[in-house]
């Protein structure tokens, strides 16, 4: 066609485009390394990117949207191909990449694909338009950018579409009129038309194998040979040159997720989602690091948690390049549903903006200054000189200002002004309306994470600022550190909810084979005590080796880990994990079973980094376990429709949405219920989670009020919970409502024991007359 002009687009706007690609590679490089390797387990990081990158299974959860979306993504790894031919042909007219010429039957597959797929493409642009102007969705970002993006896409289908068929229709009309014509057009025309072998028959419409060109060239059979040029000439360089005028907007739009989101999800975290990283790897360790921190002149440059944008990581920035800004996080969030300041979304972009703000600042520094809390303190030489740290440390005792790189001679120093990210970029309540639920990560289609960013920013606040958190957490910090329960209640009294139960203690028979670790609210709270009976009961029942630690359990720690205090979770950690290790040593503990969901994702998912590696399981499989072996016989019916809340700690962490329903279904005369939309992966927060259940709610519209509506709406009279904190909160719901006589609130492990008969009363009996019996005897 023409190749110079060709060449001056191809390598201009290439080159344009990788100048942007090292701008933004530079800044990503502000992230420091993640906690482990992202480039491990290939095959697993493969089948996400199949599953999630390229199948997109979560941008199904929203079904038009997520449709309309699969087709633009189709359409674009479909008509790649065809880009790379429009550009070869600017320099050789007959090129077809040289296996999709028109006669051949994979050119002709590939030229009916083609045609279906650019039609796709342009439904789903309509679809994205109709969202954006006529039926507003208030999570999208609505802007100009946005519907120009789409006009770009629609107008590179369309150019391509025009193409073909005013080259088709000159194919038909280049013998017969040619002569006719000009030289120049006639040289033109037969240009254009090299690549589609010679015209048979008159121009018509062909279903196979160029239905939408065969069309369009129909409807341009009428113009004239110079219109036609022109008309093919447009839409082939249209196409052509947009491409690669796309690819440049992208680093600077919410479209740069077109190019990151593939890597995104390949190099997502691959351990549990109930995980958080540990700051140090013991308590020791984590507390020489504060130290070191606090002795520091600007103590909020240590990376105690996250301060400042530079102590996130590579793939954190990655997470902010990628956020398309569709708004499934906040429209799933319990904070952002209920008027909270918090967003998932506009947390995300706030950082994002920030970093992108103080690129040039970050690129002329070249290596970020960064604070290595392990580094030793140089030591002195006998000749009094102070001897070179290791390579690529830094002391932790250097005042502030020398963290800042040093400029060659004669060079102007860069100038590094560090910004502390609360509360310049993020507001603290941001930070502390947070559930920690993951319905924001859960939802998001390219695997964004925003839990462990807010936790490690509450760290910061808490073990360094020390004065920037809810005041309320004071007394659960407290009771958890004195006497191992966030009430502060006596540590003599863990066990008193046992009382005529006859339940065994580990210090009492060190080999029982199952440990029931109960929790504080089970322990502690009257209501959660119930729950404890019962599953004593049924373990009874079953004929369970089993036993609890009493007065040697003490919190998992998972509120005070969520809020932010990492080293008093780490103290709790690592006395609960020898408790449990010295009886494994003596033979006992082959399976732990909890009442609470935050336990078990503590001592499961949390536990192992801190030596404790045992086979945890949920009361729900455990139980449920025991029904399908039949040791335990659910057959007394308790008639009435049931719905399940599904726990955030139990499903979303854990993926446990099954098993209690079963339980449930096993049940003799339950009529179990769904609300609609809001269950299972989607069920919206109890909101307890992130250390909430010891907070006061920002404001007066309620999480778990809202929550509860949810769920009378389907019509229950009874709503089931697997989790001591959703049952408190769903029960002041029920209160805030006034239909605590029309409404129960149980948990499953009730319900399953009132069906299996296993009455605590019955329980406490027998106990007190084997007691008895022991006695005589």
């Amino acid at each position: 066609m023409n190749p110079v002009a060709m060449a001056v687009i191809i390598l201009s706007l290439t080159g344009a485009f990788l100048w942007s690609a090292s701008q933004r590679w530079g800044l990503l490089k502000v992230g420091g390394p993640t906690h482990e390797s992202r480039f491990d387990r290939i095959g697993e990081r493969m089948g996400r990117v199949w599953t999630f990158a390229l199948f997109q299974k979560k941008m199904r959860y929203y079904l038009g949207a997520g449709l309309a979306h699969q087709l633009i993504f189709l359409g674009f790894v479909v008509l790649l191909l065809r880009t790379l031919i429009l550009w070869g042909r600017g320099f050789d007219p007959n090129f077809n990449l040289w296996v999709l010429g028109p006669t051949g039957p994979a050119g002709q597959v590939y030229a009916f694909l083609k045609d279906i797929v650019s039609t796709l493409v342009l439904v789903g642009a309509l679809v994205f338009v109709y969202y954006r102007t006529l039926n507003k969705q208030q999570r999208m970002t609505l802007s100009g950018e946005a519907l120009l993006i789409l006009g770009i896409i629609s107008t590179m289908m369309i150019a391509d579409q025009l193409y073909d068929g005013a080259a088709i229709a000159l194919n038909h009309k280049l013998g017969a009129e040619c002569g006719t014509r000009s030289a120049d057009w006639c040289g033109s025309a037969a240009t254009l038309v090299k690549p589609l072998g010679p015209a048979t028959g008159s121009v018509a419409f062909h279903p196979y194998p160029e239905p939408v060109g065969s069309l369009w060239a129909v409807a341009l059979s009428g113009a004239s040979v110079p219109t036609l040029v022109v008309l093919a000439h447009a839409g082939f360089w249209v196409h052509s040159s947009l491409v690669l005028i796309f690819l440049n907007i992208l680093p600077y739009s919410k479209h740069f997720h077109v190019l990151t989101a593939v890597p995104n999800v390949a190099f997502s975290d691959l351990t549990a989602p109930g995980r958080l990283r540990p700051l140090a790897k013991n308590t020791d360790e984590l507390m020489a690091k504060v130290e070191k921190a606090m002795e520091r002149e600007d103590m909020l440059a240590a990376p105690i948690g996250y301060a400042r944008i530079e102590h996130f990581t590579w793939k954190d920035v990655l997470d902010f390049y990628t956020c398309t800004e569709c708004g499934r996080c906040s429209d799933n969030c319990p904070a952002a549903t209920t008027g909270k300041i918090l967003s998932p979304k506009f947390l995300t972009l706030d950082l994002r903006d920030h970093l992108y703000a103080r690129q040039e600042e970050f690129l002329e520094l070249g290596e970020v200054p960064r604070v290595d809390l392990t580094a030793k303190p140089a030591e002195a030489t006998p000749e009094g000189e102070t001897k070179p740290e290791a390579e690529g440390t830094e002391a932790a005792e250097a005042p502030a200002d020398a963290a800042q790189p040093a400029a060659a001679e004669g060079e102007k120093k860069p100038d590094y002004k560090p910004v502390d990210l609360v509360p310049n970029v993020v507001h603290e309540d941001v930070l502390w309306a947070c559930t920690t639920c993951r319905a924001c990560e859960e939802q998001c289609p390219v695997m964004i994470t925003y839990v462990d960013k807010i936790v490690q920013m509450r760290r910061n606040l808490v073990m360094i600022r020390g004065e920037s958190f809810p005041q309320e957490l004071n007394k659960p910090f407290q009771g958890m550190e004195t006497n191992g329960n966030p009430w502060n209640l006596s540590r003599v009294d863990r066990a008193t909810w046992s009382e005529g139960l006859d339940v065994p203690k580990m210090a009492e028979n060190p080999k029982a084979e199952v440990l029931y670790w109960v929790g504080c609210a089970a322990s502690y709270d009257d209501r959660a005590k119930k729950i404890a009976r019962a599953t004593a009961a049924l373990l009874k029942q079953a004929g369970v080796d089993f036993a609890i630690l009493g007065e040697e359990e003490s919190c998992t720690g998972d509120s005070a880990r969520r809020a932010g205090n990492e080293l008093l979770f780490m103290m709790l950690a690592e006395a609960n994990v020898a408790t449990i290790n010295g009886y494994r040593e003596q033979g006992g503990i082959k399976k732990i079973i909890t009442t609470c969901p935050h336990c078990f994702n503590a001592l499961g998912n949390e536990y192992p980094d801190f030596g404790g590696k045992w086979e945890v399981v949920h009361h729900a499989d455990f139980l449920l376990e025991l029904v399908a072996q039949g040791k335990l016989k659910p057959t007394r019916g308790v008639k009435g429709r049931v719905v399940y809340h599904d726990s955030c700690y139990l499903g979303r962490y854990n993926e446990i949405y099954e098993s209690p329903r079963e339980i449930l279904r096993r049940i003799p005369g339950v009529e179990l219920v769904e609300p609609e939309h809001w269950t299972r992966n989607k069920g919206l927060c109890c909101g307890a989670g992130g250390a909430q259940m010891w907070m006061e709610e920002q404001n007066k519209d309620r999480v778990n009020v809202k929550r509860t509506l949810q769920l009378l709406d389907t019509g229950a009279k009874t709503i089931a919970t697997a989790c001591p904190f959703c049952m408190t909160m769903l029960t002041d719901g029920i209160k805030s409502q006034e239909k605590e006589g029309e409404i129960q609130n149980l948990d499953i492990v009730e319900l399953l024991a009132t069906a299996c008969g296993a009455d605590e009363k019955k329980v406490a009996a027998e106990a007190k007359a084997g007691a008895e019996a022991s006695a005589e005897a």
